[in-house]
């Protein structure tokens, strides 16, 4: 069933709203007997009248609480929340191993997992991500799925498994399009990824928003003909074929650590585009190349991500054998030149075929 509950669940509140429901019941309220009727068994098919005579008492109210929200029973409703308050701080890296390969102790200790209630903010050098994750305490290992709601993986969705342990968290996750694992390792081409991680503080984390950005009205997506990016294939686009490795990588002023590199590369066939570290898709496109503006215009009509369905304006240029990127965020103008500053918003690249 799908779990309806608050954004942080409380469950002192819950037995509140299951105390208020039992009193409204037998103060005659219409709603309270509907809910019983739709909620709890017992009730099934029962006059509002019968079901105020029936002596329903508290347990019966919280259990027709926890069906309404997506339990079967409110003692599985009270440990899913229980448990979910357990995940509450920040977390460290202690380490972090993809598809069997660890990443280096430095690549990862300006990097942190924020969470309050179902919601998660992860920071890193690369980017930042946001959204939200539910538990499921009734599989062994037990499950968790997260959407991505801010970030490179915006609107994707991964599966994984997990153990807390006080102050310890692991959690072994299927990247985006990956099964889920079954235990705690990863090997290559299985898309599994395994974090250990080390509450550093149990206090209550600020501006951790997850979730709570869908419920603004989004803006809607410019109306892109995709055809405008089908275009034959020249010198430059066969040049740009295959996968690459990187160089450099600075984003809005800063430089990702070289330790990193090695985890990431870009892959292009035909014009469509792919950027991904750590097993994470940072850029999903279609590109389109017009060589004679100089520097030579590159555009991507993005195809996941926040900035899905937008066109993002950008340049390039070939170092020899080796080619250069320099490209605006999503909503502003092309670059003028290959830097990235802080606060520009652009992501400079540089690139060797592998």
């Amino acid at each position: 069933m799908d779990k309806k509950l608050p954004a942080r669940p409380n469950l002192e509140h819950l037995r509140s709203q299951a105390k208020a429901l039992l009193s409204q019941l037998k103060e005659g309220d219409a709603s309270a007997a509907q809910t019983f009727v739709e909620h709890l068994p017992a009730a099934r098919n029962m006059t509002p009248a019968a079901i105020r005579e029936a002596g329903f008492r508290l347990a019966d109210a919280q259990s027709a609480i926890a069906r309404k929200t997506g339990f079967a029973t409110w003692p599985s409703l009270a440990k899913y929340v229980e448990q979910l308050r357990q995940f509450e701080g920040a977390w460290e890296f202690l380490d972090l191993e993809v598809e069997g390969t660890s990443m280096p102790a430095s690549a990862l200790s300006n990097s942190r997992i924020l969470m309050d209630g179902d919601r998660f903010r992860t920071e890193s050098p690369e980017a930042n991500y946001e959204g939200i994750f539910t538990i499921d305490v009734e599989q062994q290992p037990h499950h968790i799925d997260i959407e991505f709601v801010e970030g490179p993986e915006a609107g994707n969705w991964s599966y994984g498994i997990y153990e807390l342990d006080g102050d310890d968290l692991k959690i072994c996750l299927g990247l985006t399009g990956a099964s889920r694992p079954t235990a705690f390792v990863t090997a290559p081409g299985t898309g599994h990824a395994l974090e250990n991680l080390k509450r550093s503080s149990k206090s209550r984390p600020e501006g951790v928003e997850g979730g709570n950005r869908q419920l603004a009205p989004e803006a809607p997506a410019p109306t892109v003909n995709e055809s405008e990016f089908t275009q034959p294939e020249t010198a430059m686009l066969e040049r740009l074929q295959g996968e690459w490795l990187p160089v450099q990588l600075i984003m809005d002023g800063n430089e990702l650590a070289s330790s990193m590199l090695g985890y990431g590369y870009r892959s292009m066939t035909g014009n469509e585009t792919k950027v991904i570290f750590g097993g994470q898709t940072m850029v999903h496109a279609k590109v389109r190349i017009d060589e004679t503006q100089t520097p030579i215009a590159v555009d991507y009509l993005n195809l996941g991500g926040g900035a899905k369905g937008h066109i993002t304006y950008g340049i390039l240029e070939w170092v020899g054998d080796e080619v250069r990127f320099c490209m605006a965020p999503a909503g502003k103008e092309r670059p003028a030149d290959f830097s990235a500053p802080s606060g520009s918003g652009r992501t400079f690249s540089h690139w060797r075929q592998k």
